[in-house]
């Protein structure tokens, strides 16, 4: 009996001994949920987080598939000393080798230095030991081939980082409106860059990651808990070309005449696609580089390029014909004890409306102006705001100026608004909305909204085309615009542009010089250049502004700062493009002079000028495939940026050069013909896919 009991007591000790340590656990448990949660999810939050894994941002192409603005990978090189399956006999079986590898490749240091610095790593047991950065893709290949690399992540303990950098393989070429990022990690972006910013971006992905030691993060599995999704592509309505022509010439006005800044737009007529667009200032060193897009962000006194406005309101309303007659006396009159003088000295008397346009006599427009709505000023401002010159354009790019043309009842309207508002002075504009009021006379009254983006890809296919926005479709009656084009045109056939006309097309434009102001203090002794039309006249293809602020050296009418910048962009347009003179089988006497090159090999193409004792100047460092541009001086070559990774932009090259960089990345290729490559079906950029089959569309085409 005792026995039973001592066993009962026993037992019973031993649950409740049980029990008691399941009542401590529990209340554990309890005081850890209500007490010390938050402290030990804090503690956890600390040691494991979810790293984001930023995309591929897309490329931005030119029209033509030239790459403008590409992220390329670089790489980080890291070893983890600490991995299981890297073992003491693989390191010190492979750190000599593998650091003369490192070394030969990188050229940075003596394998010596290389070997010690790795040696000591793994005494340490460093897990996330950095090795080297800013690698490229094509040394990543040959690292991945080295002593204990070639082992993999366990048993090599090696790890690769990839950070992707944006560059710009044409550098400064329409830098602002291509746009750059103004911070590393994209946060503030201009220009396409940011107006296309959720399309180029892409979708984030998340890595867990787990802290080692200090501020050192591994990560816990090699793949990602959700994978990033690659940014889209932009093709931009850039015309490489066109664009390196404008900007050249814009650079040597501006440094001619001593200016301070200057911007060049050209658009196609009819889409309102935008091939070209300039803006140029000077630094502090004199140089001139892209910091500010004057022409879509800045608003002045456009000048006599308003007379056109004030034109197509006098003609809409009956008050003038062309034929009739303008009394501008000798040049001079006042409005309020202000004077208004002409340009010209010397009294040119009674001529014709269309007459007083041609000269820009500024006296003629203010009279014609004044004396028809003075009575009621209202009418002039309704028929501006019909053509919609006091709303914005709402193109893409961020930063548009407001146009500021103000109604009657206005504070600030005075006696003299309205004839200063009638050439051009007391409203303000951006040149890019006057060139879109030039640009709809020339497309028969139509206007349309300038676009700079032809398409959006994503891994090749087109997911988004750029479509023509029609803003006004009739902006005057078919009457006022015949009426105006003869203006326009008589402007440079006999007017003050006349120094533009040439033999081979007709130009039809207007000039602009325009005192710049300073707000309160009146204005300056400063001018703006400008000169803004389309061509050819007959039949119009493509549209131009060039504006020029400041001209320095006391030459500053719009015939002679602006309009050479126009006729060079008219003259390379014309010689390229064969519909424009199929009649006459001939090229401007420039393009005549001018030698020309393919684009490809550099040491042939040098080899070849040296032969033929042709100018060829070498533009940056080096390099075995270079791009090419023929100037009057000669021609000019640089430096083509051709990633081994990456299908290379072979337009421009002669198909033998093409064909053999093409094949050489792993690529079949079909031509159509023979000559330059005017097209690729594969864009440039694009991540190669070995053996894929490239078309390329030849200059001339024998199929």
């Amino acid at each position: 009996m005792s026995l039973k009991r001592d066993i009962l007591i026993r037992t019973s000790l031993v649950y409740l001994g049980v029990l008691l340590i399941g009542l401590l656990i529990f209340g554990k448990a309890l005081h850890l949920q209500l007490f010390e949660k938050e402290e030990w999810a804090r503690e956890e939050s600390s040691t494991v987080r979810h790293t984001v894994i930023e995309p591929n941002r897309g490329n931005i192409y030119s029209s033509d598939g030239r790459l403008l603005a590409v992220s390329v990978p670089f790489y980080e090189i890291y070893m983890d000393f600490r991995s299981e399956a890297f073992t003491r006999a693989i390191f010190d079986a492979g750190v000599d080798e593998l650091s003369k590898s490192l070394s030969k490749l990188f050229q940075d240091d003596h394998w010596t230095s290389y070997k010690r610095r790795l040696v000591r790593a793994h005494e340490d047991g460093n897990r996330y030991y950095l090795v080297k950065r800013n690698v490229t893709y094509t040394q990543l290949q040959k690292v991945k081939q080295f002593p204990i690399y070639k082992l993999g992540r366990y048993k090599g303990g090696v790890r690769y980082v990839q950070i992707n950098r944006r560059r710009r393989p044409y550098e400064n070429l329409a830098a602002r409106t291509v746009g750059y990022t103004m911070t590393e990690d994209y946060k503030s972006v201009v220009g396409l860059e940011g107006a296309y910013d959720n399309e180029l971006k892409g979708v984030e992905g998340y890595r867990l990651m787990r802290k080692i030691r200090g501020d050192i993060w591994m990560p816990i599995n090699d793949a990602n808990e959700i994978e990033p999704e690659d940014g889209q592509d932009v093709v931009t309505t850039i015309d490489v070309d066109l664009q390196d022509v404008a900007e050249s010439a814009l650079s040597n006005q501006l440094s001619k005449h001593g200016a301070d800044h200057g911007t060049v737009v050209l658009m196609e007529v009819q889409t309102g696609k935008v091939r070209a667009i300039a803006n140029l200032s000077r630094d502090e060193d004199g140089s001139y580089i892209e910091d500010y897009n004057y022409a879509i962000g800045e608003s002045t006194e456009p000048g006599s390029t308003f007379k056109l406005a004030s034109m197509i309101a006098l003609l809409e309303d009956g008050h003038v014909h062309p034929g009739d007659i303008v009394d501008i006396g000798n040049g001079e009159t006042s409005y309020y004890g202000h004077k208004v003088v002409d340009s010209q000295h010397g009294s040119l008397g009674k001529i014709t409306v269309q007459r007083a346009f041609e000269v820009s006599s500024n006296v003629g427009i203010t009279k014609l102006v004044y004396e028809n709505y003075k009575g009621k000023p209202e009418q002039f401002i309704n028929r501006l705001y019909e053509m919609g010159l006091n709303q914005k354009l709402g193109v893409e790019i961020k930063g548009e100026g407001k146009p500021d043309i103000k109604y009657p009842d206005s504070e600030s309207w005075s006696g003299i608004s309205l004839p200063w508002m009638s050439y051009g002075y007391e409203v303000r504009m951006t040149p890019l909305q006057i060139l879109a009021l030039y640009n709809a006379v020339a497309n028969n009254g139509k206007k349309v909204k300038p676009i700079f983006v032809e398409e959006i890809r994503f891994h090749g296919k087109v997911i988004k085309k750029g479509k023509s926005e029609v803003l006004n479709m009739h902006i005057c009656s078919r009457e006022t615009l015949e009426n105006i084009k003869k203006m326009l045109e008589g402007v440079v056939d006999s007017g003050t542009a006349s120094n533009l006309a040439n033999s081979h097309y007709k130009i039809a434009g207007k000039t602009g010089t325009a005192q710049l102001s300073l707000s309160k203090e009146g204005y300056s002794k400063l001018y703006q250049a400008s000169f803004v039309g389309y061509f050819p006249a007959d039949e119009p293809k493509y549209s131009c502004i060039v504006v020029v602020n400041a001209p320095s050296k006391q030459i500053y009418y719009g015939n002679v700062v602006a309009g050479p910048i126009f006729r060079a962009i008219t003259d390379r347009i014309y010689a390229r493009d064969y519909e424009l003179h199929k009649d006459q089988g001939l090229l401007t006497e420039q393009s005549l002079q001018a030698p020309y090159s393919k684009s490809g090999n550099g040491e042939d193409l040098a080899s070849a000028f040296d032969y033929l004792k042709l100018p060829l100047q070498q533009q940056g460092d080096e390099s075995l495939w270079v791009s090419t541009k023929s100037t009057p001086e000669g021609v000019i070559s640089s430096s083509r940026v051709v990633a081994s990774q990456l299908v290379p932009n072979v337009v421009d090259m002669g198909l033998k050069d093409a064909v053999y960089l093409l094949e050489s990345r792993g690529l079949k290729v079909h031509a159509d013909g023979r000559g330059t490559v005017r097209g690729q079906s594969q864009a440039a950029g694009s991540i190669i896919r070995k053996g894929t089959v490239v078309k390329l569309n030849m200059s001339i085409n024998e199929g």
